[in-house]
């Protein structure tokens, strides 16, 4: 056996492997979540800067929705005349020389 084999390990190299592992980590990870967070951080500010426009967009579908109910409502309520086709079927007269005619 080699003594260096069964030395034990300093605390600083315990040390060195996990920063190693967390650097290794932090340059794995950090893109995607620079990404996750720009565009958290984007939308937020497309929000804030354009959240009048969304009221004013609300406030007219709001008004456009009730317009139409209203026209829908006094279109409904009037009749025209016209002939109604009930599709009853018509009757005829007996056949003559039919056991009913007698």
């Amino acid at each position: 056996m080699n003594a260096s084999s069964s030395r034990p390990l300093k605390p600083r190299g315990a040390l060195g492997a996990g920063a190693a592992v967390v650097a290794a980590c932090a340059v794995c990870c950090a893109g995607p979540l620079l990404a996750v967070l720009g565009g958290i951080g984007l939308t937020s500010a497309i929000g804030a800067l354009w959240m009048p426009a969304f009221a004013v967009l609300a406030v007219a579908a709001a008004a456009g929705i009730f317009v139409m109910r209203r026209r829908r409502r006094a279109a409904a309520c009037r009749t025209t005349p016209a002939r109604a086709d009930l599709g009853m079927p018509t009757v005829r007269p007996a056949p003559k020389g039919s056991a009913s005619s007698r």
